[in-house]
């Protein structure tokens, strides 16, 4: 499939205008990333909230002109990534003792559990995304959780700290090298968020036989070493289980949470109880249980069977007293959008998985914007 070509799109951009012709979509933001799939042309331009409410309107416009100047395009779709400024972010303060875990209290008092590392330099929260086993689509749940998060307003950055498997880069559709820049790392910007992963640094093809501390210090300098500006919240991609890695990550930087991804059947679920343990033994408070692969629907007939069981998430969640996010359909479309660098947010927003992904998206972002206020208030 060929690629369409930025200056095109580019182009495109200076081209529309607004209704007084006293300003381009070029003018009022940016083309953060774009993709064609079976003809449809999907693009992502960056803006700021106070931008995005002219913008809006011209996005038709801009989809009709897109068809008729990319060769091969039937079809446009035009997203706007806008992001709200960063308050400054006060000291993390020191907890009491015997803080217990509160499952339910994203937006709590990080006085209530001990702040074991500091916060990476304007950013906001640090949530986990993990998995007490591989193979329950983590990274992917990941990644379209960070679009989502990006999608519903908040300026995100996502760290893929799963160094022996790091798959952020596929996922993003992110080829190039970060650039460096007195001597830190600028992470890539695409499809509306910060990202960054050793998989960016190394050649894709080459095994990371590394042992505990190599792994550790890797993952202590993608939090230190990386210029991630001001986020409201950095999605960290974990390594499965619960090792080393999960470890150093609570004591390099204070999570406010962790989101669980589980599949349904009895043995996933035995190691997803692992995860949530573990968290609360860090005294990490556990954000709730997504139920990846949850069913599957033929595209032909829309039958739908439950190839994993069914609903375990969900019961598994009631029994640890946690929430549950939500059920992730198993299409083969999630894989296909991984697979072409495009988040199933972006590419197919109105499928079923694409929906599912930003009720999950649309749930953390509310709890994560109550944590930001609640933290802006204290700041003053």
């Amino acid at each position: 499939m060929t690629s369409p070509d930025r200056t095109t799109i580019e182009t495109v951009l200076h081209r529309v205008r607004t209704a007084d012709h006293a300003a381009s979509i070029a003018d009022m933001g940016s083309l953060d990333a774009f993709m064609m799939r079976d003809g449809v042309l999907h693009v992502a331009i960056a803006t700021d909230r106070t931008r995005a409410g002219s913008l809006q309107p011209l996005l038709p416009e801009l989809e009709r002109a897109l068809v008729s100047a990319v060769p091969g395009c039937t079809g446009a779709s035009v997203i706007l990534t806008a992001h709200r400024p960063v308050s400054a972010q006060p000291a993390p303060q020191p907890a009491p003792a015997g803080g217990g875990h509160r499952p339910l209290n994203l937006g709590g008092d990080r006085a209530s559990r001990p702040a074991t590392g500091p916060l990476p330099p304007g950013v906001g929260v640090v949530i986990a995304v993990a998995s007490g086993k591989g193979g329950v689509g983590k990274s992917t749940t990941a990644v379209n959780l960070a679009v989502g998060l990006g999608l519903e307003g908040l300026k995100v950055g996502l760290l893929d700290a799963d160094v022996h498997g790091p798959s952020l880069p596929r996922m993003m559709g992110v080829g190039d090298q970060p650039e460096v820049r007195d001597g830190r790392l600028i992470p890539p910007h695409k499809w509306g968020i910060s990202a960054m992963s050793i998989g960016m640094l190394v050649d894709e093809s080459k095994a990371m036989i590394w042992r505990g501390p190599m792994v550790m210090g890797a993952i202590g300098q993608l939090l230190g070493d990386v210029e991630w500006g001001a986020l409201d919240v950095l999605v960290v991609d974990m390594p499965p289980g619960t090792g080393d890695a999960q470890l150093t990550l609570a004591q390099k930087t204070a999570l406010a949470g962790a989101v669980i991804v589980s599949t349904p059947q009895d043995i996933a679920l035995l190691d997803a109880r692992r995860g949530v343990a573990m968290f609360e033994k860090m005294n990490v408070p556990v954000l709730g249980v997504v139920e990846n692969m949850s069913y599957f629907c033929c595209p032909n007939c829309n039958h739908r069977t439950d190839l994993f069981g069914h609903g375990g998430a969900r019961a598994e969640a009631e029994k640890m007293n946690v929430p549950f996010l939500g059920e992730i359909p198993l299409l083969a479309d999630i894989r296909a959008s991984a697979d072409n660098g495009a988040p199933i947010v972006i590419a197919a927003p109105d499928s079923p998985a694409g929906q599912a992904y930003r009720a999950l998206a649309h749930t953390v972002g509310g709890a994560l914007r109550r944590l930001l206020e609640q933290k802006e208030k204290a700041a003053r």
